[in-house]
């Protein structure tokens, strides 16, 4: 059988997520998974102890708060969060995000609570 080779377009696979703050992955490169999601509102304070964090702003406007300061994230812009910065996303309206991250990383790290999504599920 001949293998099918086909592109991963963002806008489809977001057009299948309803909900807010819940990563859903759409591809994995060796221990690496690329997620994509849906946020809107304030998240939560958390770290990543073990490995920095990118966000890439597919559309929206993204604010990064950090204890002692802040990044604003545009469409078609990136950051990288630092392994151990505690940080907190912010979009005053709904801003879709794709993030790259180790395999197992929980969306929450270590903080926990109502906002951690369930991982490894794919769309």
């Amino acid at each position: 059988m001949e293998k099918t080779y086909q592109a991963i377009r963002f806008s489809e696979k977001l057009a299948k997520i309803t909900d807010f703050w819940q990563p859903r992955v759409i591809a994995e490169m060796n221990d690496y998974q690329f997620k994509v999601v849906r946020i809107a509102g304030d998240f939560i304070w958390h770290d990543h102890p073990d490995t920095d964090e990118t966000f890439i702003v597919l559309s929206g406007q993204l604010r990064i708060d950090f204890r002692d300061g802040a990044v604003s994230i545009g469409s078609g812009e990136m950051f990288v969060v630092p392994k151990g910065i505690e940080h907190k996303p912010y979009a005053e309206t709904e801003v879709q995000l794709l993030l790259i991250e180790p395999r197992g990383v929980l969306n929450t790290g270590h903080a926990g609570g109502d906002r951690t999504a369930q991982n490894d599920v794919w769309v």
